[in-house]
């Protein structure tokens, strides 16, 4: 055990001493937060926040920053269903086929015009995000989508047991969620496909200078969280039972809020897989605690607003970056 506490970072190390305070605060402010079945409905609803978190972290390794991903699952939700209704159903192999594929196609956009034109991660994946919700609206009309497959709309549920509060079940978001998140981890740390997605996030100059392929690692980061974000969509219908265009829209911040907030760094080449479950822990148990408490939902939004606006400012590089832009902006003006 000592072993394992100091192989953890500093940054998961806080994130699991807060998260036991505020646990410990809600189990005394309110009757139903430790409960079985609370716990496993906030384990069931953060599955697809915690793909969606296991894709953003490796684009945030690899420099960049990406905000379209929740609209662009959204995308794939709709595409998916209108695909496998009009072949007849499908099943869950083609359906996990086809939200990958298409999830990665919409990420490998963003990287193609990141890398290829030369543009901010950020300012393309605004244009992406107005882009695809935009289509999204104009194509469906903003109407949702209640006739789905009979395989896709019945619940699998992986584990339950009766309480005294009613049924805690696990059903198979949480095993998805797993699994990419396992894979995740084993490319960031078992491939060198990994190393390379970090060593081009902290400098990608001397990334390009050791023979690391550029374009490759974009694509492979962008398109990543594309096929997450794919797959997160799907597991989203699986759960909700429906298609809803604007049901994910204003998720991307909330997961960029809990990866930031769990140590991954705005500027590239830093983060841990742990650091940002803990951090999507913390927000979720925060928005829950907040209902359960009867809370207005807006301040659940201040508070994630804050997370990001704190994590920013603390972050001695980012610091450290604006400090050395400026001083070389003014030895530039300088010798001019």
């Amino acid at each position: 055990m000592p072993e394992i506490l100091r192989s953890v970072g500093a940054t998961e190390r806080w994130l699991m001493v807060v998260i036991v305070v505020i646990c410990l605060g809600l189990s005394l402010a309110t009757d139903t937060f430790l409960t079985l079945v609370n716990l496993f409905d906030l384990l069931n609803y953060s599955a697809v926040n915690l793909i969606f978190a296991a894709g953003l972290l490796v684009v945030l390794i690899a420099g960049g920053i990406d905000i379209s991903f929740a609209v662009a699952a959204s995308v794939v939700q709709y595409l998916v269903v209108t695909i496998l209704m009009q072949i007849g159903g499908g099943n869950w192999a083609i359906g996990l086929l086809l939200a990958g594929l298409i999830g990665f196609s919409l990420g490998a956009i963003n990287a193609a015009l990141i890398y290829h034109f030369r543009l901010v991660s950020i300012v393309v994946t605004i244009a992406t995000f107005n882009l695809f919700f935009g289509l999204l609206m104009f194509f469906t009309g903003g109407v949702s989508i209640y006739a789905l497959p009979g395989w896709l709309s019945r619940r699998i549920i992986l584990f339950e047991h009766e309480t005294a509060s009613g049924w805690a079940e696990i059903t198979l978001p949480v095993l998805v969620m797993v699994v990419m998140l396992a894979a995740t981890w084993f490319m960031l740390r078992r491939l060198n496909l990994g190393r390379q997605l970090f060593a081009m996030g902290d400098n990608p100059e001397g990334a390009r200078r050791l023979g690391i392929n550029l374009g490759a690692m974009h694509y492979l980061a962008y398109g990543w969280l594309g096929l997450c974000a794919g797959i997160a969509g799907l597991m989203q219908v699986h759960y909700a039972r429906e298609v809803v265009p604007n049901a994910l829209y204003g998720r991307e911040l909330e997961v960029l809020a809990a990866v930031v907030l769990g140590g991954a760094r705005l500027g590239g080449g830093r983060g841990t897989l742990l650091g940002a479950v803990l951090g999507l822990a913390l927000v979720s148990i925060t928005q829950n605690g907040l209902n359960l408490l009867g809370v207005s939902p807006f301040a659940f939004r201040m508070i994630v607003g804050l997370i990001i606006l704190i994590a920013i400012s603390m972050s001695s590089e980012t610091l450290r970056g604006l400090t050395e832009g400026l001083r070389r902006r003014r030895i530039r003006e300088a010798q001019s």
